[in-house]
């Protein structure tokens, strides 16, 4: 039996999954949570990892056969999973500065896992490396290019592990090969991005330099003019710090409505709150406003695909926001769409020219696989 084991670390917690390779199951699964904070009795990300291993017990050793990280973010750098050296680690440490909530706490997890595992291959799994492959029209910013080409500024994308894994079920599901299909793909939980994935390959994606961009979430802006922001420094006085929180952590449902939860909103607004019903009219239409962009860039559509949280359990949410799309050849079987069910499913009726799909997610098998693959070279 072979395992690897996958590794999810925040700034305070550490996620993690032992997958079988064979059966392609989480063996053991947990979360250690409240790493250095105040009260806490795991001082650090190192003593976090030997408290999950200490879980895990002395019966899995020998057949871990590898490590793998989430890293959020690999830049230009990096355009698959990637064996751990001390020099892809710097890189990834450098690569901070376009992610600091994120890339440095992974980072910390890579040197705990690398502490209390020497004798493992350890295996970067970037959310960004799938969409590598987007045209230049596609992650090009509009701004001075040599400006953008020495900071970094471009289009990047995320979800990559989860969109790559989708559309892969999706092939699957539907008996057809990945390289004839054209599929946009949403994952909608509380951080929400849309891929436009073309024969396997994704050609167009709503986040960009970072998570912050494109779809309504549960407490980001999404899409913004950027010149609102310049106009809040201006007459409201708020500077970088008070502007990055405001757009990150005070934003999308809950700053329209007090709840950055999709079903306390959905609650609301079937009370007759007037505010909610607003707040999830503007994110059903950035939702429909992408699909239908992404539809012009594939050329057609064969296939559309919920996933995550909210794409995978909200069906009032599935049908509201698919209604009266049906001149684009996409629509919705109501019974289809309320039957609740943990397994991939179609929601449009029989004959429809898309296929409209629930597919469950599953990051940390992705993540398995291409550690996996990395080993083998």
């Amino acid at each position: 039996m072979s395992q690897v084991f996958v590794v999810n670390s925040g700034s305070s917690s550490i996620k993690y999954q032992l997958v079988d390779l064979e059966t392609e199951r989480a063996i053991i699964s947990g979360l250690i949570e409240r790493i250095g904070e105040p009260g806490s009795d795991i001082p650090d990300h190192e003593a976090g990892m030997r408290t999950v291993l200490a879980t895990l017990g002395t019966d899995h050793d020998a057949d871990i056969v590898a490590v793998g990280h989430r890293v959020v973010h690999g830049g230009a750098l990096f355009d698959s999973a990637t064996i751990i050296t001390d020099e892809v680690l710097r890189q990834i440490d450098e690569l901070s500065a376009l992610a600091p909530l994120h890339n440095p706490p992974n980072v910390l997890g890579i040197r705990a896992a690398r502490a209390a595992l020497p004798g493992l291959p350890q295996v970067a799994v970037f959310d960004t490396a799938f969409h590598q492959t987007l045209p230049p029209a596609a992650y090009t910013y509009a701004i001075e290019s040599e400006l953008a080409e020495e900071y970094g500024v471009r289009r990047y994308g995320f979800h990559g592990t989860s969109h790559k894994y989708v559309s892969e079920q999706t092939a699957r599901f539907l008996d057809r090969p990945l390289a004839e299909l054209k599929t946009i793909v949403l994952h909608l939980g509380n951080g929400a991005s849309v891929c436009a994935i073309d024969g396997g390959v994704s050609i167009e994606t709503s986040m960009g330099m970072t998570p912050l961009e494109g779809l309504v979430m549960g407490t980001r802006s999404g899409d913004i003019d950027p010149a609102a922001l310049i106009h809040l420094h201006r007459v409201a006085g708020l500077d970088f710090d008070q502007l990055d929180d405001l757009l990150n952590r005070r934003s999308g449902l809950l700053g329209m409505t007090g709840s950055g939860d999709m079903r306390d909103v959905q609650t609301a607004a079937s009370r007759g709150d007037r505010i909610a019903e607003e707040a999830l009219a503007v994110y059903r239409h950035r939702i429909r406003r992408y699909i239908g962009a992404y539809i012009a860039h594939l050329g057609g559509l064969d296939a559309l695909v919920f996933t995550a949280g909210v794409g995978e359990n909200n069906s009032l949410l599935r049908r509201r926001t698919l209604a009266g799309l049906e001149f684009l050849g996409i629509s919705v079987d109501p019974d289809r769409n309320e039957l609740h069910s943990k397994e991939p499913r179609y929601i449009s009726p029989d004959g429809s020219p898309v296929a409209v799909l629930v597919i469950p997610t599953n990051e940390e098998l992705e993540i398995a696989r291409q550690t996996a693959a990395a080993i083998r070279g």
